[in-house]
């Protein structure tokens, strides 16, 4: 009988500590995890919990003091530096809080960022981000600069410039921490649109239980460790309050 495929990410016996001795912190301490391509995952606990440190590991940020980690059967653990960041240019997206955007800069000149690190020649950079600008329905906003756009649309090209290399896994750190309610809605509905419509695997950190409903799968951690892996169907997302 042939193996069972491997699943997309795959960490066995992780850890991650900090410091020595009496300050030895073990942010990751021995975690299991699986997720496969297609996921949307929801990575919740308190602070101090380790759910950032695993986002960090998997995103190529940061690297486990011990354990395992496979992307596609490939152990990353063992990889050169160099290595490592051509894994992330090439297969990893990344959404943070704090959008992350220049703000001298267009927002189509924040898209193509990542291209422009690939050495894309101008015109399909200038391509690639339009459509990935209108894809998060910012057609027409290129031109636009942060200070010109709504903390919801600074967002949407923050996710622009995440998806405009066509990754494999998106990885979004409290991607609607700095949102209302109305913009965080539209903003998870984008990210299960992207999820759901192009196969993008999602990982997503969040402490808002509103926003972890639009994942299919909730991985909480304490202490460094899985507290509990649960998968469930998608609930509806909530209906907008009429104007």
């Amino acid at each position: 009988m042939s193996a069972a495929p491997l699943p997309l990410i795959r960490l066995r016996g992780v850890t991650r500590h900090y410091g020595q001795g009496q300050a030895l912190v073990r942010a990751l301490d021995g975690v299991d995890l699986d997720i496969e391509a297609g996921e949307f995952v929801a990575v919740m606990g308190p602070s101090g919990s380790g759910k950032s440190t695993v986002m960090n590991l998997i995103g190529c940020l940061d690297m486990p003091t011990s354990g395992e980690y496979l992307f596609r059967g490939v152990h990353v653990e063992r990889l050169t530096r160099d290595q490592r960041a051509r894994l992330r240019r090439r297969h990893l997206g990344f959404v943070f809080q704090g959008f992350n955007l220049l703000a001298r800069t267009s927002a189509l000149e924040n898209v193509e960022l990542p291209l422009l690190y690939r050495g894309e020649p101008t015109a399909k950079r200038h391509a690639a981000a339009r459509a990935a600008l209108a894809s998060v329905g910012l057609e027409g906003r290129e031109h636009h600069t942060p200070g010109e756009l709504s903390g919801g649309q600074q967002q949407r090209v923050a996710i622009a410039r995440a998806i405009v290399t066509q990754p494999t896994v998106l990885l979004a750190d409290e991607p609607t921490g700095n949102l209302d309610t109305q913009r965080s809605r539209e903003i998870m509905e984008l990210l299960a649109a992207l999820n759901r419509e192009r196969g993008i695997t999602v990982l997503m950190v969040t402490h808002e239980p509103d926003m972890a409903l639009y994942a299919r799968r909730t991985v909480r951690f304490v202490d460094g460790r899985i507290a509990e892996d649960r998968r469930r169907a998608p609930e509806p997302a909530p209906a907008a309050q009429a104007a």
